[in-house]
């Protein structure tokens, strides 16, 4: 009758969610590995305070709009 390919429908929207959740996990594995190492050379330290006090003033404009 009608519900014959219900089974099947209900399989294949089963296996596209779990597709779906493992490429989600996947991806936020995949940044989240992306850091910032802590131990940089001397002559890169000072160029990343600077980029972060560039940073947050950036953050600062845009906030106060």
């Amino acid at each position: 009758m009608i519900y014959g390919s219900m089974s099947m429908m209900i399989f294949i929207l089963a296996s596209g969610y779990l597709f779906t959740v493992y490429l989600l996990l996947a991806l936020a594995k995949r940044t989240g590995t992306k850091t910032v190492p802590t131990s940089l050379p001397s002559s890169a330290k000072g160029k990343h305070k600077q980029e972060m006090s560039v940073r947050a003033k950036v953050t600062q404009a845009v906030n106060s709009q």
